[in-house]
């Protein structure tokens, strides 16, 4: 409630990531802004709020709040951050844990001997079972996040280990679920870990500014650095004075049959970045040309939805002849979300985001590619909207298979009665969301588009936790 009045929100029918993750080592005092430069970078990552954690003669200064990076990070901000060679970085799509501006990354955490501060992205499935064994044995905690519980957890090892990378190492080995991390020491260390799934990206970069981490490798080229290598799944990268040391791989069993999820080619990664090797924008390119395969149809034009759909749509023009063009113009200053009060302004807010582009559309048959279908109700719009306008026809294609099940490693799905799959059959969700025809790719189609069915991905939304 808000002077009485009753707020609505609206939130997009599309998954959420949890967050991004970025840190510096560096070789001048630099490392604030070119954090800050990282994140503006992973912003498509998480947009609830952002954080930024310097180290400066062993202390620990973080500045953090709910918001857009550039929102959080004034110029005054930025300047009164004190100048440090090592930093990480955050921002916060939150998952485990209400949306808190107290959830909100990094964490720093102080003891003893020093100080630590800590950027995940991820979910931990044992992190209720820790969180309790550290509340028995003293620790105290002030937010709700998995994140919180990493930092503290790594702490209490550093503690045992009298050593930051010893300690953080032993509680990785902990952990369960998905996380990518970055760790800032008060003795200028910058440490990465990624688990041993491989769940979330991390990646490496280095120039002669220094060494970088990043969720996605367009972050590292987006402030000057040349993208090395992915880090290997359950592999320590320490960083001290622009060197860099793997300490190979983690002692934590590895889930079967899982690996990245392969959502981050589909839809929550850029498509300039490369992950494990493979380029995202080939990933959706080939994801279309394999849907026009699998689900082709007569038609006048092949247009994406904005923007995750746009590379698959290019696909199945290529791979079906048909004529690749533009059905909706996004309004790209439109914020996070909308907030109305009324029925009508909430229909509304469809069009303040994707208008139609009536005269290309005109009484044209329509392929209509987007990445992926939630709960159905903005598919259901656009749709309207492109027949109001005179489309002739809307035939739908997704380029991932129906999503049927709820995530437990850190994406933001609804519940799971809420997925349209999991309610309807193709039948039903086509009259559902008005489409002339529905087509999804199949999950031997995706994997494909992904690689081959050698790699290891993890597709518990569509196939279920097997």
């Amino acid at each position: 409630m808000r002077r009485g009045i009753e707020i609505f929100m609206i939130r997009n029918d599309k998954l959420s990531e949890e967050c991004a993750v970025f840190g510096v080592s560096l070789r001048s005092d630099e490392a604030v802004g070119v954090t800050y430069n990282g994140l503006v970078a992973l912003q498509h990552r998480g947009q609830e709020g952002a954080g930024i954690a310097v180290v400066k003669d062993q202390r620990i200064f973080c500045h953090k709040a709910a918001g857009l990076v550039t929102e959080v990070f004034s110029g005054d901000v930025l300047e009164n951050l004190p100048h440090g060679s090592v930093a990480v970085g955050h921002t916060s799509y939150s998952t485990s844990g209400n949306r808190r501006p107290e959830n909100i990354g990094p964490f720093v955490t102080e003891y003893f001997t020093g100080r630590i501060a800590t950027a995940h992205n991820g979910a931990i499935t044992n992190a209720d079972e820790i969180r309790k064994q550290l509340y028995d044995s003293g620790v105290r905690f002030k937010a709700t996040s998995d994140s919180e519980v990493i930092s503290s957890l790594i702490v209490h090892h550093t503690l045992d280990n009298s050593n930051t990378v010893k300690g953080s190492i032993a509680a990785a080995k902990e952990l369960r679920g998905a996380f990518s991390l970055v760790i800032a020491t008060g003795k200028n260390r910058l440490i990465a870990i990624r688990d041993a799934n491989g769940f979330r990206p991390l990646c490496l970069g280095e120039s002669e500014l220094g060494v970088a981490v990043a969720s996605e490798s367009c972050a590292l080229e987006s402030c000057g650095f040349n993208f090395v290598r992915d880090i290997l799944p359950g592999e320590v990268i320490v960083v001290e004075n622009g060197e860099v040391n793997s300490k190979g791989v983690l002692l934590t069993e590895k889930v079967p049959n899982r690996g990245l999820c392969i959502f981050e080619y589909v839809y929550f990664a850029r498509p300039d970045s490369i992950i494990d090797g493979l380029s995202v924008y080939d990933a959706r390119r080939k994801a279309g040309a394999i849907l026009a395969e699998e689900h082709p149809v007569e038609a006048d034009l092949v247009c994406g939805v904005p923007d995750s759909g746009l590379e698959a749509a290019y696909g199945y023009s290529q791979k079906s002849g048909i004529t690749l063009g533009s059905a909706l113009v996004r309004n790209r200053y439109i914020g996070r979300s909308f907030i109305y009060p009324t029925q009508a302004q909430r229909d509304a807010a469809v069009r303040l985001k994707l208008n139609v582009l009536a005269a290309s559309i005109k009484g044209k048959r329509i392929v209509l590619v987007d990445d992926s279908l939630v709960r159905g109700t903005t598919t259901a719009k656009i749709i309207r909207n492109l027949k109001a306008a005179g489309a002739a026809e809307v035939h739908m294609r997704f380029a991932s298979p129906p999503l049927k099940y709820v995530c437990g490693y850190g994406t933001d799905l609804d519940a799971q009665e809420n997925l349209i799959a999991n309610k309807m059959d193709l039948d039903k969700i086509c009259r559902q969301i008005g489409a002339d025809s529905l087509g999804y790719i199949s999950m031997n189609g995706l994997v494909r588009a992904c690689g081959n069915s050698a790699r290891s991905f993890c597709t518990a939304c569509f196939m279920g936790h097997q």
